[in-house]
C-alpha cells in the first residue's frame, strides 16, 4: 500500500518522480490485467504491455482464440497513448529533478560561501566527526562564530553552521573558510598526519592564528607543537582524566564542567587578559580592589611564560600579558572585563 507521504509535497522534484513512477506502475498493472482478460497468459500479458508502452514495435501476441479483434486493438491503443504519456512525464520529471537538485546544491553553496565571506574573528573547525561536533557545540555556547570544513557534501543541509565542503589539508579550503580573517582554528581530523598538515598550512597562511590541534597518539604531541600548534589536546587522555575525576570527585567535576560549557548556569570560569594601558597593570590586587569592586574570585594568574600564580594575594602585581582566571557570574565577569579594559 502506498503511504500518504508518497503523494505529498508536489513542489519537491523527487516527489514528482515518485508520482510518475507510481502512475507508470498503475499503467503497467492495468495493461497486464486487460490483456489477461482478453485471453493472454500472465507473462504474455505483461510482455505485451511492456512492448506496447515502450513502443518498440514487436508483433502483437494473439490471445488464445487466435484472433486480434477490435477490443484487443482498442486496449492496445489506450495503452499506447496512456503509457507513452506517463512514460514521457516520468522521464521528464526525473531529469528535471536531477538538474534542479544540482542547481539547488550549487545555489546553496554560493549562499553559504557568501555568509562565510562576511565573517571575521571567527573560529574554523576542521573535521565534523564526533570530536568536531562536541567542539562546535561547546564553542557556540560562548557565542563565538564558527565555520566548519568537512568533506561531506550534504553537511550544510543538516546543521545551522556555515560550512565549507572540501579537504581541510587543502589551502583553498582553508582560504574559503576565511582563515585570513579568522581568530582561531581547531584541527579535529581523525588522523594525526592530517592534523599535522593542517597545522603547518594554517600557520604558513596566517602566522598569528591561534591553533588548537587534536592528537590521537601521545607521540604526536611534540610534532604538532613543533609544527605551530599553540595547544595540543589528546581526547583520549582528557576523557580518561575526566572519567577518573567523576569517580574520585564527581561533584567537583560536575561543577567545573557545567561552569565551562553550560550557558544556563550563572557562575562561570572566565579568563581576562591584562593589556597595555589597563589600570590593573603594575597595580597590586589589594590596591586596585578589583575583586571587591567586581565581585569575582581570582583563582589564578597565568604568566606569559606559561606558569601559574595560584590563589594570588593582595600583594600580587599583575603584569602586561598576564591572564586573570576568575570565577563569578556573567554580570561580575562583564564588570571585570570593563574594569580591566585598556583605557588609553
Amino acid at each position: 500500500m502506498v503511504s500518504p507521504e508518497f503523494f505529498e509535497d508536489d513542489s519537491e522534484p523527487w516527489a514528482r518522480v515518485r508520482r510518475g513512477l507510481g502512475a507508470l506502475a498503475v499503467v503497467l498493472a492495468g495493461g497486464t490485467v486487460a490483456y489477461r482478460l482478453l485471453g493472454l497468459g500472465w507473462f504474455e500479458a505483461f510482455y505485451q504491455t511492456i512492448i506496447t508502452v515502450t513502443t518498440v514495435g514487436y508483433t502483437e501476441i494473439p490471445p488464445a482464440s487466435g484472433e486480434i479483434d477490435t477490443t484487443y486493438r482498442l486496449v492496445t491503443s489506450v495503452l499506447v497513448l496512456g503509457g507513452v504519456a506517463v512514460g514521457l512525464y516520468t522521464l521528464g520529471v526525473f531529469f528535471e529533478a536531477l538538474v534542479e537538485g544540482r542547481l539547488q546544491t550549487h545555489v546553496g553553496r554560493v549562499r553559504m560561501q557568501r555568509e562565510v565571506d562576511q565573517l571575521s574573528d571567527h573560529i574554523i573547525i576542521c573535521g565534523y566527526g564526533q570530536v568536531g561536533q562536541a567542539i562546535t557545540a561547546a564553542i557556540r555556547v560562548h557565542g563565538e562564530s564558527v565555520v566548519i570544513i568537512d568533506h561531506r557534501e550534504d553537511l550544510h543541509e543538516s546543521i545551522d553552521v556555515p560550512t565549507v565542503r572540501g579537504d581541510a589539508t587543502d589551502d583553498d579550503a582553508l582560504r574559503a573558510a576565511g582563515i585570513t580573517r579568522a581568530r582561531g582554528l581547531v584541527t579535529a581530523l581523525d588522523t594525526d598526519a592530517g592534523n599535522l598538515f593542517v597545522t603547518i598550512s594554517a600557520r604558513t597562511i596566517k602566522p598569528s592564528l591561534y591553533i588548537v590541534s587534536r592528537a590521537n597518539e601521545a607521540t604526536s604531541v611534540k610534532k604538532l607543537l613543533a609544527a605551530g600548534a599553540d595547544r595540543v589536546v589528546n581526547p583520549h587522555e582528557i576523557g580518561g582524566v575526566r572519567m577518573a575525576s567523576f569517580m574520585v570527585q564527581p561533584n567537583v567535576a560536575d561543577f567545573v564542567g557545567e561552569s565551562m560549557s553550560d550557558a544556563r548556569y550563572e557562575v562561570r570560569l572566565t579568563e581576562t587578559p591584562i593589556t597595555r594601558g589597563s589600570p590593573l597593570a603594575e597595580c597590586s590586587l589589594g590596591e586596585c580592589r578589583v575583586a571587591d569592586d567586581c565581585g569575582v574570585i581570582i583563582l589564578a594568574i597565568r604568566r606569559p611564560d606559561g606558569s601559574f600564580v595560584h590563589q594570588p594575594g593582595a600583594a600580587t602585581v599583575p603584569q602586561v600579558g598576564d591572564v586573570l582566571i576568575t570565577l563569578g557570574t556573567s554580570e561580575q565577569q562583564y564588570a571585570l572585563q570593563t574594569w580591566v579594559a585598556d583605557r588609553t
